[in-house]
């Protein structure tokens, strides 16, 4: 999700079949329009286009996405450019990252300095620490809005059970026990940068919302040995399944957020955007979703 004046862009996934990436234009979190693809990539040899987010930089929109096999074999971080925030986006022909077999879920962040971050999901094919074999964050610099430092750092990895993607998952020509964690987003707060991550099996009840928490974007983060579970969204049973890879937008008063993310219906027929307000108390963020009954529309800034 993107706040562009008083209009909201939300940026999308869809089902394979369709190797595009879809945009929707809001002037108030409540009413949504479809516009033509921002992005499409028919021909080019992709099963399918993975997880948009775009960020605006000198009169610049540059959407971060990845492009590979409909498993996610081959996915890599790619960067489009276009002069308005419902493109048409133009692929820039290069890879991000192409030493890694696998990269997704980019999210840039610009800094209150002005310095742009990176975070985005990568493999690790080693354990230690307590940390598990899978998928985790990462985060590097970004020199340009097109290229990296080269100073990657791990954000976090699979720590918990409840980031179990799969067990006797065949993967680089093994069969590993898996464990996810993807769907970065960072947002600074009293001081602080709170990387809300998506954790476990996109498909399954165990998928949900939760952070780790540090004094600066490249780290080191804080865990949460502890938990149980995600902290912020967790599946409601019989009502909302997997929710996940949320980001967090103000609403139309400036003030209140709101975070938006992916779930299940109870019957997986489809995977839909949901909106519900974020808070933030002692302990971090929270939020009272997911709901399925009716909100309050977002409050619109007052006049003068």
């Amino acid at each position: 999700m993107l706040r562009v004046g008083e209009e909201y862009y939300a940026y999308g996934t869809v089902p394979l079949g369709d190797c595009a990436l879809p945009v929707l234009r809001s002037p108030d979190l409540v009413s949504w329009t479809r516009l033509d693809d921002a992005l499409t990539s028919r021909g080019r040899g992709f099963d399918c286009l993975w997880a948009p987010e775009v960020a605006h930089h000198e009169g610049t929109y540059y959407m971060y996405y990845s492009a590979g096999g409909d498993e996610g074999q081959g996915h890599q971080l790619r960067v489009a450019t276009a002069p308005h925030p419902a493109g048409p986006f133009e692929d820039l022909g290069s890879v991000l990252t192409p030493d890694d077999p696998f990269t997704i879920d980019a999210h840039p962040f610009r800094d209150e300095d002005g310095t742009w971050y990176l975070f985005y999901s990568r493999d690790f094919l080693h354990s230690e620490g307590g940390q598990r074999v899978g998928t985790g964050i990462v985060v590097d610099r970004l020199v340009n809005m097109t290229s990296l430092a080269g100073e990657r750092r791990t954000v976090v990895r699979p720590h918990a059970d409840w980031h179990l993607y799969q067990r006797q998952r065949r993967w680089y020509d093994r069969v590993w026990d898996w464990y996810t964690i993807e769907g970065p987003f960072v947002r600074k707060h009293d001081g602080r940068y709170y990387c809300l991550y998506s954790g476990g099996a996109w498909r399954e009840p165990n998928y949900g919302v939760s952070y780790v928490v540090a004094d600066h974007p490249m780290g080191p983060y804080d865990l949460d040995p502890e938990a149980q579970g995600p902290k912020i969204l967790r599946t409601e049973p019989g009502k909302v399944i997997g929710p996940g890879h949320a980001s967090v937008v103000l609403g139309p008063d400036g003030e209140q957020e709101y975070i938006v993310y992916h779930a299940w219906d109870p019957g997986h027929t489809a995977r839909t955007m949901r909106i519900d307000v974020l808070e933030w108390g002692a302990d971090g963020p929270w939020s009272p979703g997911p709901t399925v009954e009716p909100q309050r529309a977002p409050a619109r800034q007052s006049s003068p």
